[in-house]
C-alpha cells in the first residue's frame, strides 16, 4: 500500500507534471469564461515553466544531495557491494527482451568495475519489481544480475533480492541476505542524490555501509548559480530533486528512517 501511496504522490509533486496539470486548468477556465481564473492558472503555469526549466533550482536543490557523501576513496579489504536497483528501465527490457539501462547505468558498471578490484567481495542486487500494480515480470536484480554475468562477473558471487519495492525495503532486505559479521566492510552504490536516503535506510536497518555514490547529475557549486541552457535538463534536474527530497520527508514522517539528512 505504502508503494502505490509513494507513486501517486510522486506523480502528484512532480514539478513537471504540476505544471501541466496548471496549464490544463487554466485552459479549462477559460473554456468555462472564467476568464480571470483563467489567465491567472495559465501565468502560474508559464513562471513555474521559466522557474523549473531555466532557473539553477534544480541543479542546486540535486546538488545539496550529491554533496552530502564524498566519492569514496577505496582501500583495504572490501566484503561485499549492495548495488540498489533503479538502473534498469524493466518494462522496455521485458517488452523488447533486451536489457535497457537508464541514466543510472553508472550503478552497474561502477559495480561491474568494483567487482573486478575486489574479486573477494560479495555482490548482492537489491531491487524487486517497479510496475505500479503487478510484481510479475523482469525485477531490477534479476535483470542487473544478467548484464553483470555477461561482462565476466562470476554468478556464484552475485546474489539477488527480488522482495524490496523501496528505498528502506531495499535496506531491510539486503541486511537480510549479506547477514554482515561484524567488522566487515560493506560499500553502497546508488545514484549521488540517493546516497542521503539510502543512507538514512541503512543506518535504521542496523547495516552499516560506507556510501559509494555514483551517477552525479551537477558538477559543483558552479551549477548553483548559472542558468540552464535546455529546458528539458532543467525540468529534469528539479523533477529529481523533488522526487528525492519528497522522499525524505516523507520516509521521516512515516518513521522510516532516524534522519532527515544523514551526513557522513
Amino acid at each position: 500500500m505504502f508503494f502505490i501511496a509513494s507513486k501517486v504522490l510522486a506523480f502528484a509533486l512532480t514539478p513537471s507534471n504540476v505544471i501541466g496539470i496548471v496549464a490544463l486548468l487554466g485552459l479549462s477556465a477559460l473554456f468555462l469564461r472564467r476568464d480571470r481564473l483563467g489567465k491567472s492558472l495559465l501565468a502560474a503555469s508559464a513562471l513555474m515553466f521559466a522557474i523549473g526549466a531555466w532557473s539553477p533550482l534544480g541543479p542546486a536543490l540535486l546538488g545539496v544531495l550529491e554533496n552530502r557523501f564524498d566519492a569514496a576513496k577505496i582501500e583495504g579489504r572490501i566484503d561485499g557491494i549492495v548495488m540498489l536497483g533503479g538502473a534498469v528501465e524493466t518494462h522496455i527490457t521485458q517488452s523488447r527482451h533486451s536489457a535497457t539501462l537508464t541514466e543510472a547505468a553508472e550503478r552497474v558498471t561502477e559495480t561491474a568495475e568494483l567487482a573486478t578490484r575486489f574479486p573477494g567481495a560479495r555482490i548482492i542486487l537489491s531491487g524487486g519489481s517497479d510496475h505500479l500494480v503487478s510484481t510479475e515480470g523482469a525485477t531490477q536484480s534479476a535483470v542487473a544480475r544478467d548484464i553483470l554475468t555477461a561482462n565476466g562477473i562470476a554468478p556464484t558471487r552475485i546474489a539477488i533480492e527480488e522482495v524490496s519495492r523501496n528505498t528502506c525495503e531495499n535496506a531491510i532486505e539486503s541486511r537480510k541476505l549479506a547477514a554482515p559479521e561484524s567488522g566487515s566492510r560493506w560499500l553502497l552504490v546508488t545514484s549521488a542524490s540517493h546516497m542521503p536516503r539510502s543512507v538514512a535506510c541503512f543506518r535504521r536497518a542496523g547495516f552499516i555501509i560506507t556510501p559509494y555514490p555514483v551517477d552525479f547529475r551537477t558538477s559543483g557549486q558552479a551549477d548553483y548559480l548559472r542558468p540552464v541552457r535546455k529546458a528539458a535538463e532543467g525540468l529534469a534536474a528539479i523533477d529529481l530533486a523533488a522526487h528525492e527530497w519528497t522522499g525524505l520527508i516523507s520516509y521521516r514522517l512515516f518513521g522510516l528512517t532516524d534522519e532527515l539528512l544523514p551526513s557522513a
